[in-house]
C-alpha cells in the first residue's frame, strides 16, 4: 500500500493542476446536485419490528383517516394575569385560531379545545392538536408558515400563543459552530508549524473536502429519508479528521524537505508513509461507522453512513489534492515563518516537551499508570448511572417555542399531557375488548385519565389515548407502558383481542430499549475490530491487547463525564447546557463508533515509530522515547484541532448535538491525553520488549500490511532516491523541532 501511495503522492504533485481541476469540478458537480435534489428533513424514529411501529402499521391498514403516522403538532394557549381563556375575548381569539388551522395545506384534523375540555383547571391555559396527513418529513415549508400565521389572531387577543409537536421541527440552523472549530484549528496550525501558508494548507484541504461531502449529503435528502441531524453529525466529523489527516501528511512533507528531497520526491514520501496511516486510521472510523447499520434503526444507519462518507472523501482528498497542493506552495511551507512563534523550533541542547514527557514517564512508569487508571476511573463512576433516553420538547432551548408549549402544558394540566399513550386494541369486538381494557389501565398506578375507545367503521380495531401522570422522558412512564403490556397478554386470552401500545413516547420507549440492547454487542464488535486491526499493524499480542483496554478506559471515563454534565448537572452552566434529564440513547453507540477510530489514529501515529525503533535494536525505553520525540508535538496538535471543532457545536441549539459535541470532545481528550500519551508509554516501558511478542504460527499467517513504510523505503535505498542538496541558509529552511515529522 505504501508504494502505491508513494506514486500517487508523486503524481499529484507532478500533476497538480489537472488533480485540482478535478476535485474543484467534483465539488461544483455536487453542489449543482445538491441545489436540484435538496429535499426535506425530519427526525423519523420509526423502526421496523418493534411494537410501537406495528401498531402505526396496523392503524395506517385499517383506520387511515385517523392519520397515525402523520405529523402533529401542539397549540398552546395562556391567559395574561387577571384574564382566562375562557372569557368573551380569549375564546374568541382561540377559535379564531382553530379556524385557521382547519383551513391550513396538508391538516387532517384539529381539536376544538372547548369541545374537547382541554382547558385548565383555572382557565389560564388551553391547547389545540392538529393532525396532519404526512409525515412530519413530508410537512411542507408552506403547511409550516401556515401553522405559524394561524397563531396571528390569539396574539392580537392578548394571549401567549407557543407550539410545539414533531410538525414544528425545521432543519436544524448551522450556526456558527463550525466557524469556532476552524478559527481555532486555524490557531493551533500556526503555532505547530510557525508559517501560515504550512498552516493554511490543511485548511483549505479540509474546507474543499467538507463542501463535497455535505452537498453530497444534501442531495442525498432528495432521494432518501433523512434526519436533520445527519447533515450536521458529518460536518462535524468531516471537519475534524480532514484537518487532521493533511496535518499528519504536511508534517511529513516539511520533514522529508528538510532532509534534502526533491518536492515531489518529499510529497511521494510523505503519502506514502504519514498517508498509509491515514488510510489505516480512515478504514477503521469508517468500518465502525458503518456497522452502526447493525443495531437495524433507519435514523441511526443513515448517520454513520453520511459521516463514513464524510470521511472517505477526507481521506481521499488528503491522499490526493493535499500532494496537489503541496506542489504549489513547494518549498513555501518551510518559509513565511510568523515572528514570536517558534513553529516546532527547539532551544539548543534541550529536547521537546514530548520527549521530556515521555523520559518521565519511562522512568516512573507503574505511578503514571496507576495514577492515570484511577483517575480516568473516578471520572467513569457516574456512567454507573447512565439512564438512556429520547428526549422530545423538554430537551430544547428554554427560549424555544417547542420548550415554552411543553412548559405550559405541563403546568396546565400535568408533565403527561406531553407524552400521552396510544393503546391500539386488534379484535373481532375491538369496542368492547377496548372498554374492558380501558377500566384496567385506569387501574394501574400513574394513569391520569383514558379516553373511551374510538372504533374503526368494521369495528375489528379500537384506539385508546392514556395520559400518564409523568413525563414522556421518565422511568415511571417507561414502567407504566410496560405494565401495559403485561396487561395486553391477559386481554388476549381473556377475549381474543391483541393490544399494543404506540405513539410518539412509546416509539421513543422502544428506540432506547433497542439502542440499549445494541451497546453492548456492538461495542463487542468494535474492540474486537480495534484487536485484529492493530494486531495486522503492529504484529504484536500484547501491543492491540492495551490499546483496546485503553479504548475501553476512555469509553467509560467519556461515559461518565457526560452523565455528569447532562444528566446530574455537574458544571452545566460551564457547558451551556439549559436541561439535564437522560441521555440520548444513539448518543453512546455513535459516540463508540467515532472514538473508537480517532484512538486508532493517535495509536498508529504514535506507536508505529516506536516499533520501528525496536525492530532497529533500540531498547524499550529509548523506543518509547523516540516515538514520543518524532510524533508527540503533531498528535498533540492533532488532539487540539479535534476538540476545538467538536466543542465549537456545543453552542448548537440541538440538544443532541451538544451532547455529541461535548462527549466527542471529551472522548479525544481522554485517548490522546490520557490514554495514548500516558498509559500507552507507561505500559511499554512495563512490559519492555513482551510488548512485540506474536507466536510464530500467527506471525507467518497475518500478512503483512506495512502501515509505517518499511517496504518503501527498503525499495527506495534507505532514503538515497530521489534526494536534493538541502538548501542554503536563507531560503526559508529553519532547525525545527524533531518532533515535528
Amino acid at each position: 500500500m505504501a508504494t502505491f501511495l508513494y506514486r500517487l503522492g508523486r503524481f499529484s504533485f507532478r500533476r497538480r493542476r489537472l488533480v485540482t481541476l478535478l476535485w474543484v469540478g467534483l465539488l461544483v458537480l455536487f453542489g449543482v446536485g445538491a441545489a436540484v435534489l435538496k429535499g426535506p428533513t425530519s427526525n423519523d424514529f420509526s423502526m421496523p419490528g418493534t411494537e410501537s411501529q406495528q401498531a402505526i402499521d396496523l392503524l395506517k391498514d385499517r383506520m387511515p383517516q385517523a392519520s397515525a403516522d402523520g405529523a402533529t403538532a401542539r397549540v398552546v394557549f395562556a391567559a395574561p394575569d387577571g384574564r382566562t381563556v375562557t372569557d368573551p375575548a380569549g375564546k374568541a381569539g382561540v377559535e379564531k385560531v382553530v379556524a385557521k388551522l382547519k383551513a391550513a395545506p396538508q391538516v387532517a384534523s384539529v381539536v376544538d379545545p372547548y369541545q374537547a375540555k382541554a382547558v385548565s383547571q383555572d382557565g389560564k391555559i388551553a391547547y389545540t392538536q392538529v393532525t396532519y396527513k404526512v409525515p412530519a418529513i413530508d410537512v411542507t415549508d408552506a403547511a409550516r408558515d401556515a401553522l405559524t400565521a394561524a397563531a396571528q389572531p390569539g396574539k392580537d387577543a392578548g394571549l401567549r400563543v407557543e407550539m410545539g409537536g414533531d410538525a414544528t421541527e425545521a432543519m436544524p440552523e448551522q450556526s456558527a459552530t463550525e466557524v469556532i472549530g476552524v478559527a481555532v484549528a486555524a490557531v493551533v496550525l500556526i503555532i505547530t508549524f510557525g508559517s501560515l501558508i504550512a498552516a493554511g494548507l490543511p485548511l483549505l484541504n479540509a474546507i474543499l473536502g467538507v463542501g463535497i461531502a455535505m452537498a453530497g449529503i444534501t442531495a442525498a435528502t432528495g432521494l432518501i429519508d433523512m434526519s436533520s441531524m445527519t447533515s450536521t453529525l458529518a460536518l462535524m466529523l468531516g471537519l475534524a479528521v480532514a484537518i487532521d489527516y493533511a496535518l499528519f501528511i504536511v508534517s511529513r512533507y516539511r520533514h522529508e524537505l528538510r532532509e534534502g528531497r526533491t518536492g515531489e520526491e518529499a510529497a511521494g514520501r510523505a503519502v506514502g508513509t504519514a498517508g498509509s496511516a491515514v488510510v489505516f486510521a480512515g478504514l477503521t472510523v469508517v468500518i465502525a461507522l458503518a456497522g452502526l447499520a447493525v443495531v437495524d434503526i433507519p435514523m441511526l444507519t443513515e448517520m454513520g453512513f453520511a459521516a463514513a462518507f464524510a470521511v472517505v472523501i477526507a481521506v481521499l482528498i488528503a491522499l490526493s489534492l493535499l500532494p496537489a497542493l503541496l506542489g504549489f506552495a513547494g518549498r513555501k511551507v518551510l518559509g513565511g515563518a510568523i515572528p514570536f512563534l517558534r513553529g516546532g523550533v527547539s532551544r539548543r541542547g534541550r529536547p521537546p516537551f514530548g520527549e521530556r514527557w515521555a523520559r518521565f514517564v519511562v522512568r516512573r512508569p507503574l505511578p503514571v499508570l496507576l495514577l492515570a487508571v484511577a483517575g480516568l476511573g473516578v471520572i467513569a463512576a457516574p456512567a454507573l448511572d447512565l439512564r438512556l433516553g429520547m428526549p422530545g420538547d423538554e430537551a430544547a432551548a428554554p427560549a424555544t417555542t417547542q420548550r415554552q408549549a411543553y412548559d405550559l402544558l405541563d403546568k396546565g394540566f400535568g408533565p403527561g399531557f406531553n407524552g400521552p399513550l396510544m393503546v391500539v386494541v386488534d379484535g373481532a369486538n375491538a369496542q368492547a375488548a377496548g372498554q374492558r381494557f380501558a377500566g384496567e389501565i385506569r387501574a394501574l398506578p400513574d394513569v391520569v385519565t383514558v379516553t373511551p375507545p374510538q372504533a374503526s367503521p368494521k369495528g375489528d380495531t379500537a384506539v385508546l389515548t392514556v395520559v400518564p401522570k409523568s413525563g414522556p422522558s421518565s422511568q415511571q412512564t417507561e414502567d407504566l407502558v410496560s405494565a401495559i403490556r403485561d396487561k395486553a397478554d391477559g386481554l388476549k386470552a381473556q377475549t381474543g383481542a391483541g393490544a399494543m401500545v404506540t405513539g410518539r413516547t412509546a416509539m421513543m420507549i422502544d428506540v432506547s430499549a433497542k439502542l440499549s440492547s445494541a451497546l453492548a454487542p456492538y461495542l463487542g464488535l468494535v474492540v474486537g475490530l480495534a484487536f485484529i486491526l492493530l494486531m495486522l499493524v503492529f504484529r504484536s499480542l500484547l501491543v492491540p491487547l492495551k490499546a483496546t483496554l485503553g479504548f475501553l478506559l476512555t469509553v467509560a471515563a467519556t461515559f461518565g463525564a457526560v452523565v455528569a454534565v447532562f444528566q446530574w448537572g455537574w458544571l452545566s452552566g460551564l457547558f451551556g447546557v439549559d436541561t439535564t434529564g437522560p441521555i440520548m440513547s444513539m448518543m453512546p453507540i455513535f459516540m463508540i463508533g467515532v472514538v473508537f477510530g480517532l484512538a486508532m489514529d493517535y495509536q498508529v501515529f504514535l506507536v508505529t515509530r516506536m516499533r520501528e525503533e525496536h525492530v532497529h535494536g533500540a531498547p524499550p525505553g529509548e523506543a518509547v522515547v523516540t516515538g514520543f520525540r518524532h510524533g508527540a508535538r503533531v498528535v498533540t496538535a492533532a488532539a487540539v484541532i479535534m476538540i476545538a471543532v467538536f466543542a465549537g457545536f456545543l453552542s448548537s441549539s440541538e440538544s443532541m448535538i451538544k451532547m455529541m459535541g461535548f462527549a466527542l470532545a471529551a472522548g479525544v481528550a481522554f485517548d490522546a491525553f490520557v490514554v495514548r500519551m500516558t498509559i500507552v508509554p507507561a505500559v511499554m516501558a512495563l512490559v519492555g520488549r513482551s510488548a512485540w511478542w506474536l507466536p510464530r504460527w500467527l506471525a507467518r499467517i497475518l500478512p503483512n500490511v506495512d502501515v509505517e513504510g518499511e517496504r518503501l523505503r527498503h525499495l527506495l535505498h534507505d532514503g538515497h532516491g530521489g534526494a536534493a542538496p538541502a538548501p542554503r541558509p536563507g531560503e526559508g529552511e529553519r532547525e525545527l523541532d524533531p518532533a515535528v515529522t
